[in-house]
């Protein structure tokens, strides 16, 4: 199963609207290629603060850094769903 994160801060909008996308793309994939979802607060941790700070939210899939700022569906489902 697929792991994302998303590097969130208290009280950001965008980043609320990135997990809400993200939920809608977990439950529209859910057969195809389903993933989990853990978000972190990078509030007081300023390690991450200072790494990602001017570009949360921050996806990552894997392990590996796939957007900042916004979560795109279409580009979201390709990092996914390669082989379509």
């Amino acid at each position: 199963m697929k792991q994302v994160l998303l590097y969130s801060r208290s009280g950001c909008h965008l980043c609320e609207v990135a997990l809400e996308t993200l939920e809608k793309l977990q439950n529209e994939l859910k057969d195809q290629q389903p993933f989990e979802i853990e978000v972190v607060l990078i509030d007081g941790l300023p390690e991450l603060e200072e790494k990602y700070g001017e570009e949360i939210p921050v996806t990552v899939i894997d392990g590996k850094v796939h957007d900042f700022w916004r979560v795109d569906p279409e580009r979201f489902r390709k990092a996914l769903l390669p082989h379509q």
